[in-house]
C-alpha cells in the first residue's frame, strides 16, 4: 500500500481533505493509519472566519463558506505541530495567504521539526489580482509556488481550484514553480437560496461544492493533470468509498484525500483504506501504485481525438 509523493513515503494513499479532518478525530481512528495528516490552512494573519450560516446540505453534497479561520502561525507551531507528534504518520501542514510573499513567509515560519510537507492552498483568494484565485492564473501560480519554494526545502504540494479554464495549464506552473505534487482539486464554487426567505443559504453568498456531485469533474479533471505534469497527482472530490478511491488512481492519481465523506462517517477513510486492501487482495495486485494510470482508453482513439473530446 506504500506510495512515494514528491520523495515523502507513505504508508498508504489515503489522507484528509484539509479543512475536513483536526486533532479530535483521534477519539474514533488511529492516526497511524493514515497516509497522511492533512491540516486545517493556517494563515499568517488571524482569522475570524466568514459569516454564519457557513455550511448548507445540498442534494449530493454540501455547500461550505467557512473563511479559513486562523490563530496563526505562532499558534500552529507551538500548539498544533507538537500535538500530532503523538503518531509517526507525516503531518502535511496546509498553507493559505492574501500575497505571494505572505505564502513565502508562511512557509519559512512552518518549515520546523514534525511538519513533513506544506500543502499551498492557492485556491484561496490573492488580494494582488482583486480576489481571484491565485490558481487561476498561471502567472499567480507561479509567483505563490515560487515565493515557497524560496522558503523552504519541504516537500510541496500544490493544491488547486477547479474553478478555472484549464487546469492543466495551472498544474503545469505549479511543477515548474517548485511544487513535487498537485493536489486536484478543491471545491466548485456554488450557491444555494431559500425559497421561503428568498434569502441565500449561507452568509457569504456564494461557498465550495464538495461531495459526490463534484467527483465526475474532478476525476475528469485528475486525468487531464495527469497527462500534464511529470509530478504526482493526488484526488480529491466526492470520494467516500474504496471504489471511488480506485477509480481516481485508475485516472492518474498517485494518492487521494478524503473529506466530506468524513462529516457524515468519522472513520470513512479507515473504510476506505481497508476496501482498498481488499481490491488489491482480490484483484491479485501486489503494489497499489500499479492501479495509478491504469484506466484503459480504446487504442484505436487516436491522441487527435482523445485531445478533441477532453475540449467537448
Amino acid at each position: 500500500m506504500r506510495v512515494t509523493i514528491g520523495g515523502l513515503t507513505l504508508k498508504n494513499p489515503v489522507m484528509p481533505a484539509s479543512g475536513t479532518f483536526g486533532l479530535e478525530h483521534s477519539r474514533v481512528m488511529d492516526f497511524a493509519r493514515l497516509g497522511a495528516c492533512v491540516t486545517k490552512s493556517v494563515t499568517p494573519k488571524l482569522r475570524t472566519g466568514n459569516p454564519t450560516p457557513r455550511v448548507c446540505e445540498t442534494d449530493a453534497g454540501m455547500l461550505n463558506s467557512i473563511g479559513i479561520p486562523s490563530k496563526g502561525l505562532r499558534h500552529f507551531r507551538e500548539q498544533i505541530v507538537p500535538a500530532f507528534g503523538a503518531w509517526d504518520t507525516p503531518l502535511v501542514v496546509s498553507v493559505s495567504a492574501d500575497t505571494a510573499e505572505e505564502f513565502g513567509q508562511a512557509c519559512a515560519e512552518l518549515s520546523v521539526p514534525g511538519v513533513a510537507a506544506i500543502e499551498a492552498n492557492i485556491s484561496c483568494p490573492n488580494l494582488e489580482a482583486d480576489g481571484m484565485a491565485f490558481a487561476m492564473s498561471v502567472r499567480d501560480t507561479v509567483a505563490a509556488i515560487a515565493a515557497m519554494r524560496a522558503r523552504t526545502a519541504l516537500p510541496l504540494w500544490a493544491k488547486l481550484t477547479p474553478n478555472t479554464g484549464d487546469i492543466g495549464a495551472i498544474a503545469r506552473a505549479a511543477e515548474d514553480a517548485g511544487a513535487e505534487a498537485v493536489v486536484v482539486a478543491n471545491t466548485l464554487l456554488g450557491m444555494a437560496i431559500d425559497v421561503n426567505t428568498r434569502m441565500p443559504k449561507l452568509g457569504n453568498v456564494m461557498g465550495g461544492l464538495s461531495g459526490p456531485a463534484v467527483k465526475p469533474i474532478i476525476v475528469r479533471m485528475v486525468y487531464q493533470c495527469a497527462r500534464a505534469v511529470r509530478i504526482p497527482v493526488i484526488g480529491c472530490g466526492g470520494i467516500a468509498t474504496a471504489e471511488d478511491a480506485i477509480e481516481y488512481l485508475l485516472a492518474g492519481a498517485a494518492a487521494v484525500q478524503v473529506g466530506t465523506a468524513s462529516f457524515l462517517h468519522p472513520r470513512a477513510m479507515i473504510a476506505v483504506i481497508e476496501g482498498m486492501e481488499r481490491y488489491c487482495a482480490e484483484h491479485s495486485i501486489s503494489r497499489v501504485a500499479e492501479l495509478t494510470g491504469a484506466v484503459v482508453v480504446d487504442a484505436q482513439l487516436s491522441e487527435r481525438a482523445l485531445r478533441h473530446a477532453i475540449q467537448v
